[in-house]
């Protein structure tokens, strides 16, 4: 009797053993939606990590901006992507949050998106205030895109209720510039937007420098940045314009111990080129860049990291 019981707790305790993970370090990553760039990026980051950190295994998940803070706040997850100014509003309690997130440390800014105002080169236009009384089309509400409309508005004196403004689609919006429906067109995403360059093949088109907000829109959210678009980016784009920013970001729970956070950033941020074969704007990143200020305090491995390399940023 007392073999079989021997026999029986040695099979249920292989069998433990065989159901634990093989590393004691296995870690979850939240990345984006099926179709975008935050899953393929994850995928590369894993790779990267787990070669760089012995032991470490790493998850790839789908998931989006809000619902990877509340993830990785929660404990749920790990390591999570990130848009910037969601993350700031996270550590604010601002909708959608329903309270204040604090177990997110930021790891490094990946790429800048770009908050762009277009308007047809003969209208006349060439701030945002001078938009009172027109028609502005831009993403349904609730999107980033019509977030950051809402807000340039309001740093200007200005509300939907000073203009007429259109909720829709990429394509619906180039469509109403097109026929005259609307005298501007804002969105955020990368450059060059496929959106743009599709109204730039049917008229000229400026678009609207943004550095008088920056100021205002940096109190609104200290995520947002001024970033630059580049001349000869869109056909007829003779100078580079300055506009509203904010960033895709890495963070992770700062739980996390520092010498691994410091690997993880340190093997990143050396095979950043591999990266870029996804999201081009990587390639072309310093170390300041990815150590940028995005009101999001950074992890203590990952600020080790970035002290080495001589840049000094605000750790948790």
């Amino acid at each position: 009797m007392k073999t079989s019981m021997k026999i029986l707790g040695l099979s249920i305790g292989l069998a433990m053993a065989a159901s634990l993970p093989a590393s004691a370090d296995n870690l979850k990553m939240m990345s984006g939606p099926q179709g975008g760039s935050w899953i393929p990026l994850g995928g590369q980051l894993k790779d990267i990590w787990e070669k760089a950190v012995p032991g470490l295994q790493v998850q790839v998940l789908p998931g989006a901006g809000i619902a990877n803070v509340r993830g990785v706040d929660e404990g749920k997850a790990d390591i999570g992507f990130g848009n910037s100014i969601s993350t700031v509003d996270g550590f604010a309690g601002n909708a959608p949050f329903t309270k204040k997130v604090s177990n997110i440390c930021n790891v490094a800014t990946l790429y800048p998106q770009y908050y762009q105002l277009v308007v047809p080169a003969s209208a006349g236009v060439n701030s945002v205030k001078d938009l009172k009384g027109k028609a502005i089309s831009t993403q349904q509400r609730g999107n980033t895109g019509e977030l950051i409309t809402g807000q340039l508005l309001k740093v200007n004196g200005l509300s939907y209720s000073d203009v007429k403004m259109s909720f829709v689609s990429y394509s619906d919006s180039v469509n109403q510039m097109k026929d005259g429906h609307a005298v501007a067109f804002g969105l955020g995403t990368q450059v060059p937007a496929g959106a743009i360059m599709d109204l730039a093949s049917a008229m000229p088109i400026k678009l609207l420098d943004q550095s008088s907000s920056f100021e205002g829109m940096k109190k609104l959210n200290p995520g947002y940045t001024l970033v630059t678009i580049k001349k000869g980016s869109y056909p007829g784009q003779d100078n580079d314009v300055k506009v509203i920013g904010y960033a895709t970001h890495i963070f992770v729970s700062c739980k996390l111990p520092e010498d691994e956070v410091y690997k993880m950033t340190k093997s990143m941020i050396e095979n950043a080129s591999g990266l870029a074969s996804i999201a081009k704007a990587i390639g072309g990143q310093k170390v300041a860049d990815f150590a940028e200020d995005i009101g999001v305090p950074f992890h203590p491995g990952a600020a080790k990291y970035y002290k080495e390399k001589g840049v000094t940023v605000k750790s948790h």
